[in-house]
């Protein structure tokens, strides 16, 4: 088995297990009021997404792509920091965390998008590869933030600074799909050209 792939597999597998143990210690601070049961299946999505992708699009297509394990490990990154950050109570621990975290996963966040962006047809130049990439940053973290409001902040006393701390995640994340757009029209460009160049028969 090739390493990208046991990686991927030991995320994935590591997220549910951190996931299922924080849904069943929410009595711990570091879990309390933080939606732990609504994470557990929201932060789920990811670790089938691609893989169901991937599945329906194998049987609709008669040429394949190998699976693309890097960019599915993208894919789960962030909510795995996430979730391990809350186990270790980092969040409430250290005052900057929360906005070290809200660049840094964002930037594998966007790049997996960037780097699945490659298998357009036909494939964008790297100004429009670069501004879609950004975009898609920018609109998923305006729904994180709707759905952490949802979610857990509008019960919580958080609600007080909720305004405040929002403007800075998104600032924050802001940076990071900033960050990560770049990486992907950069270092990373022939990467990825070179993964969705990548068939088997």
């Amino acid at each position: 088995m090739k390493p990208a792939r046991i990686i991927n597999l030991l995320a994935k597998f590591l997220l549910a297990a951190l996931l299922v143990y924080g849904a069943l210690n929410q009595n711990l601070s570091q879990f309390h009021g933080k939606g732990m049961n609504t994470r557990v299946w929201a932060y789920m999505i990811p670790v089938v997404l691609l893989p169901l992708i991937w599945l329906c699009l194998g049987k609709a297509r008669r040429v394949r792509w190998p699976y693309p394990d890097v960019i599915d490990i993208c894919l789960v990154a962030p909510f795995l920091l996430d979730t391990a950050g809350n186990a270790l109570n980092l969040y409430d621990s250290i005052d900057w965390f929360d906005d070290a975290m809200h660049t840094l996963t964002w930037i594998p966040w966007v790049v997996a998008f960037g780097l699945l962006l490659h298998y357009a047809r036909p494939p964008l130049p790297k100004w429009a590869h670069f501004g879609v990439t950004l975009a898609f940053g920018a609109v998923t973290h305006i729904l994180w933030e709707e759905a952490e409001y949802l979610a857990f902040i509008r019960y919580s006393k958080e609600l007080a600074t909720a305004y405040t701390d929002t403007l800075g995640d998104l600032a924050m994340s802001l940076l990071g799909s900033t960050i990560g757009s770049l990486l992907v029209v950069t270092v990373l460009w022939q990467a990825g050209q070179a993964i969705a160049q990548r068939r088997t028969d």
